[in-house]
This record gives C-alpha cells, structure tokens and sequence, in this order.
C-alpha cells in the first residue's frame, strides 16, 4: 500500500495535530535523542501552556525554520497510538472524501482518548502480606477488633487481595493503615476498567451444529483466511438463516490463530444484540470483547479503547466509528446489515464505513464478511465484476418457511367503515388473534411523534419551522410541537396563526397516535413503543427489547430501528402500517431502500415454532419494491433495478456526489451556487455531469438557505480532487458554507 504521508527519511521535524475542538495543525522540532514516528501521541508547547496532539506526518525543514520552531517535550507511548495502517487509511479516505486529514485522524483517536481530562481509574486494594498466627490474631482482636476484622476477611479470600471499598472504606482505612506499619498488610492502587457491560451476566454458550450451507459459508470464510486472501466474501443469507452462528465460529477460528475480529453493527441499537452473543460464546476469555459507540461515557469509551490499543480485548464490537479500532493483529472485519445506509456518515467527514472496512481489510492483509439478507445493488454489482466473491444461504437455520405476506391496498381499505386511520380491519383482527394465542406483534412506522404537520383547513396555513423549511411535527408527550432537523420546539397554537380559524387540525400520523390507537384497541394488551424519543435515556432500548424477549412486551411499535437483526422466536405477526414513507423521495434509491425496509421487517416474523405472516398496507401496491418483498425475491428485484440504474446512469454504475452550498442569506447562498457552477463547468471533464444548482428538497436547514449541484463521473476521485480544488479557489466568505458529499446517500 503506498505511503500516503510521503515520509521524509532523517526529517527533524514533526507536523502535530493539536487536541481541541479547532484542525490546528503545527510544525515542532523533534529533539535530538527522542524517537517520533507519525501517529505518536506527544506533550507539546502552545503559546504559555502544555498540551497534547498526534503526529500526522515528519516534515522537512529548513535550518533558519527550525531554530524558530518549538521543540517536541516528550512522547506520551512507548509505541503508536495510531498504526501505520490507520494512519495510510485516514490519508486514502481523507483524498477521497475530500475531507482534511486532520478530520479523519480526530475518528481514529476518539476525544476521550485525546482529552487530558480523563485517564485510568484506579481504586485503592489492601493486600495480605503475611498470614497472622492464631495467637497472634487473638492479641489483636483483643486490642484492635477492628484490625483484626480486616485480616479476617482478607484471609477468607482466594486471593488475599481486596478493594478498600469492599472492606469498610474510609472507616477502615485507619485499621488498614495500622496493619501496614505492622507489615501484615500492603496497601496500593490498581487500575479499574469501566465495562459497560458490568452489570449483566453472560451465560456461556457453545457452538451449534451447522447445517450444510452454513458449513459451506463457513469453509470459505476459513480458507479465504488461510490463503490471506482479501477478497470481500458477500454472505447473502435470508432472514433467520443463521449468519450470526457463522460469524460466531469464524471469529473463533481466527482467535485461535491470534489474530483479532472486528465487527461493524449498523447502529448502536443493534450493538447490545450482538455483545450479548459474543461475550457469550466468548465467556472463558473474559474481557476479549469491546465495545465501541458514542452511547457510553467517556470512561467507558477510554477503557475499552485502551483495551483493544493493549491487545487484552482481541474483539471489538460497534457501528461505524468502531470501523477504526486499534485491533491488533487484525484477521477479520465482519460487517453486519452491510447494506444499511448508517454506514455512511451524514457529517463532515462523510465516509462510508462499509467501503472503508473494505480498504483497511486489504491493507491489513484480513479477510472481510459482508453480510446481509438484503445486500446492497453496489455490493452486488461488485460480485457480478469478480471484485467480491458470493456465499448465498437460501434456508432458514431452523427449517422454517419464510413468513406468508399480504399486500393491502389502502384505497380500498380506507372506504371501510371500520377504517380506524392507520390501523385496517384485517391487520387488527390478526393482531387480536395473535394476542388471544399468546403469540407477540412488531409493528413498523417510520414515522415518530403523534401528527406530522398542524395545518388550518380554512386558509391552507401550515406551522413551520423558524429555522427550517420543514412542518413541525406534534408530539403528545411533550405537548409540542417539534422541528426533526434542528430540534426546535414551540407551543402548539389553539387558533391559526395566519387567519385566526379555531379549526385548525393534526394531520398526518407518527408513532404516538398509532401507540394511542392501539390502547384503545387492545386494552390489555401489553404495548411499547420504540423510537428515538423513547431511548434517550442510556440503555433504555436494551431494556425494552430485554423485556420484549421475555414476553414482558406483547406488541413492540416503533420505527426502522426494530426493523432488523432482531430475533425473537415467539414473534409471528409483523405490520408494516405505511409502506410509501420511504417510496416518495427524490432520491435513486428509494425503492431499493423500501425493499431492504420491508424484507428485513418480515424476516421478524416465523423465527420459531408457529409460521409467521407479514401484512403491508400501501397505497402504491403496484410498486416494484412492495411486489418483490411480498414475494421474498431478492434476486428478481435486483435484476429488474439494476436495468433502471444503468438506464439513468445511477449507481453502482456511476458515482455521484452532492455540492451543497448553504448561507444564512438566500441571495448569497444562490449566488454562491452559480458562480461555483459555472467555474467547474469550465474545469470539469467531459465525463462528469454537474446538474444545474437549485434550492436543495429541504431548501432550509438550522437557518440557513440550501442550493445544490449533483455531479457524476466513472470515478469518484475525479469528482473530490477537482471540486475540493475549485471550494479552495473561491475561498467563500464566513457566511457561506460549501460541502462536497462524495457517494452521497442523503439527496435531501
């Protein structure tokens, strides 16, 4: 892999970025004596103070430049914080992103890590140094019960080694105190690791049989490792066909040769999920597994990491910021759910953590799982050039049939008397027979709060955000009304703004109204609903699905974040109340989203014992996406959207980018557009496309004006290196704010 950085050989100076909120990157002399390698973590002189940065790169410098620079005080490691690897990785993707380096290298090195304010908890241990005869423990019972109760204990141990804490605390730190001037006690300090994990238990599981196309799967997933071949493996299996018991084995295997696993979720609310069976399966290496997100303290966050730096946990475990854990040794990336669309990062700096977990299989020499039910067209189209190699498991692991589903046309059901809104008769009365069976329901809205928009039908006025062009959506918890790009909240008003109407109504349905729906309709019925409103508080959605596992829960309602990876056997109804949310958007994978959508929810369905059924209310039946998920046909789906993706020259057949120009004042922002428009239509070459700027679908966000250029080009370099090069030459003001999303997912 070539060296991105261009070291110099013999170079005496050092470019740092410095800890902090700002990209301060600064040259320091490396002193005489003192050996520095780029991703070093190094002590440093800024103006009257100390602080801390990570070495980017060696420099060359001048003799007359040197003397004016400051020196390097001391390295902070005896080795690299950040491996050779990582550091070539946060080069490529910070080129191909067109992003600074200094950005991809804050993601490699998490704040906590880089912070000064947190380090190493300790805690204060008393040791037994020398075992007191019987004689000896009756004088000092006599004299000092207290000394004496303290060597009782600590004689009780295995190790004769306890925390002060368990002893008495600071109620028995004189008695210890006492006892250590009497060298029968030693007391010291020993680091604690904060495991966010601590308070749960994990039984220890066993691997389980496999059937023949697992077996296949993991055969060569193991032969794949022993060639050191590279080559991403497609694991394509249906919902339930047991991909996780294949990850769970080859993890194994390549523990066993002393390498390290790293394991991409898409989202933290799928971490848990996965945690649970690692550290299971995994439960006689203890502190083997690690986990990475940005839901645990800072604490939490600096332990794990530093256990995976130290080489103690040889597994790490979490979505996409995980992609850059320092695992040592690495052997083996699997990228779970690699077709969801939380790989990719919506803010600076926009990577894809599939496509990097990709590159850093190959510059590690590891092997890499991509595995899905519903695998993304690029990936697909990857297998169909020889770039990657396809396993496919076409069988559930349990021999069950894929749930039956049924399409209901909501024109239709919607002139039913007993038509409740969002809820039709035939998906209620299946919920009631479910219920009466003692058998539980997940039911999918992607769409939270109680109404999505407050409109007055007399005058057509719409309440909207101060901030943003977008309706405020109500929510009844909080009796207000929300913006869910800024957050913004206001009362909602009784009469209309615009014409003073004490008509105006709620329009639209989210989570809370189905949830109030439901109640009514199912009094007993035990109901939870899941959506980020809900799981703000810490490890509040483990413990709702915890619950729901046990049949605590017998219908879970909520949003996409309960649409996959989840497997609970005594599930077999799965609704899906609007199936066209995710149809109607301008953007080219609208309908391959929708399908993923509604194949994964499915695959919730007929985990166990009884068969499962789907039902999807719709009102677009006709729609390609809903008629290749009711018929579970994956393959059919892909053929027939890949043949539109290269009529329109959309990807995997081409990469598109997003420029998004934004600025507080709409004239700026439009002028802005046009003039970067019209230089790059000057340099650009005849392959790339650059559409017109206009205002952005949401044309505003957080208070500024959007206007957008979509650009496309057989190679995605082409587009970062020329565009980046352009935004540096305009050098837009303070006010106006320019971004280049290279393979952009969000359209909006």
């Amino acid at each position: 892999m070539q060296d991105f950085f261009n070291e110099a050989k013999g170079a005496r100076a050092a470019r740092v970025l410095v800890d902090g909120l700002s990209d301060m990157l600064l040259d320091y002399v490396v002193p005489e004596g003192l050996e520095v390698q780029r991703g070093w973590r190094v002590e440093i002189p800024l103006r009257n103070r100390k602080t801390t940065g990570t070495v980017v790169r060696l420099v060359e410098q001048s003799e007359q430049l040197r003397h004016r620079m400051k020196p390097i005080l001391r390295a902070l490691e005896e080795v690299p914080v950040v491996s050779s690897v990582l550091m070539d990785l946060a080069e490529w993707a910070a080129a191909y992103y067109a992003v600074p380096v200094e950005q991809m290298v804050r993601c490699i090195v998490p704040e906590p890590v880089r912070s000064e304010r947190h380090e190493e908890k300790t805690r204060k241990v008393v040791c037994l140094v020398k075992r007191p005869s019987d004689d000896e423990l009756n004088k000092i019972s006599r004299r000092a019960p207290r000394q004496a109760s303290v060597l009782r204990y600590l004689m009780a141990g295995d190790e004769g080694k306890e925390p002060l804490s368990d002893i008495g605390g600071t109620s028995a730190l004189a008695a210890c105190r006492a006892l250590e001037k009497r060298q029968l006690v030693s007391i010291g300090e020993e680091a604690v690791h904060r495991d966010p994990t601590s308070k749960e238990q994990f039984a220890p599981t066993s691997p389980l049989p496999l059937n023949p196309e697992q077996e296949h799967a993991l055969q060569v997933i193991l032969e794949a490792r022993k060639a050191r071949d590279t080559r991403p493996i497609l694991l394509q299996g249906v919902t339930g066909s047991g991909k996780t018991e294949v990850y769970l084995q080859a993890a194994a295997h390549v523990m066993e040769q002393g390498e390290g696993v790293l394991i991409l979720v898409p989202e933290i609310s799928l971490t848990p999920q996965t945690v649970a069976r690692f550290k299971s399966r995994f439960a006689q290496h203890p502190g083997a597994v690690a986990i990475l997100h940005s839901a645990l303290s800072d604490g939490e966050r600096y332990d794990e990491w530093h256990a995976i730096h130290r080489g103690q946990a040889r597994i790490a475990i979490g979505p996409r910021s995980a992609l850059f854990a320092p695992v040592r040794n690495l052997g083996l990336i699997i990228v779970d759910e690699e077709h969801d669309s939380s790989y990719k990062q919506e803010s600076a700096p926009r990577y894809h953590g599939r496509d990097l977990a990709v590159l850093r299989a190959r510059m590690e020499g590891a092997s890499i799982i991509l595995g899905s039910a519903t695998p993304s067209l690029e990936s697909l189209h990857n297998v169909s050039t020889g770039k990657y190699n396809l396993v496919r498991m076409e069988k559930r692991a349990d021999g069950q049939r894929l749930p039956l589903t049924r399409v209901l046309d909501m024109r239709t059901e919607a002139k039913d008397k007993r038509y409740m809104g969002v809820l039709s008769e035939r998906l209620r009365v299946a919920i009631e027979d479910r219920l009466e069976k003692k058998e539980q329901v997940i039911l999918l809205l992607n769409r939270r709060g109680f109404a999505r928009a407050l409109q007055c039908p007399d005058c057509g006025y719409v309440v909207t955000c101060e901030h943003c062009a977008l309706p405020l959506t109500y929510h009844l918890t909080e009796n207000r009304l929300v913006c869910h790009i800024c957050g913004y909240r206001s009362v909602a008003p009784c009469t209309c703004p615009e014409c003073g109407s004490k008509a105006i109504l709620l329009e639209g349905c989210g989570t809370q109204k189905v949830e109030q729906i439901l109640m009514r309709c199912f009094p007993r019925a035990r109901i939870q609903r899941v959506d980020a409103d809900v799981t703000t508080r810490k490890n509040a959605l483990r413990d709702i699905l915890e619950s729901f596992r046990t049949h605590r829960i017998d219908i879970l309602l909520g949003t996409q974040m309960i649409s996959k990876g989840l497997d609970f056997p005594r599930v077999t109804l799965v609704g899906v109340l609007n199936a066209d949310l995710g149809l109607n958007v301008p953007d080219p994978r609208a309908a391959e989203r929708t399908f993923q959508l509604l194949t994964q929810v499915a695959g919730r369905a007929g985990r166990g014992e009884v068969d499962g059924e789907v039902i999807i209310q719709t009102y677009s039946p006709q729609a390609a996406a809903i008629q290749f998920a009711r018929r579970h046909d994956t393959d059919g789906f892909v053929e027939n959207e890949l043949g539109l993706r290269e009529q329109f020259a959309f990807p995997p057949f081409t990469h598109m980018a997003v420029l998004t120009v934004r600025s507080t004042q709409e004239d700026m922002a439009s002028f802005a557009a046009e003039t970067l428009h019209k230089r790059l239509l000057s340099v650009l070459p005849a392959e790339v496309e650059i559409s017109d700027p206009i205002p952005a679908p949401i044309a505003k966000a957080y208070g500024q004006f959007r206007f957008q250029c979509v650009l496309k080009a057989p190679r995605a370099r082409t587009i970062s290196d020329i565009v980046s090069a352009e935004i540096k030459r305009l050098a837009p003001g303070e006010d106006i704010t320019v971004t280049l999303d290279v393979d952009a997912y969000n359209f909006m």
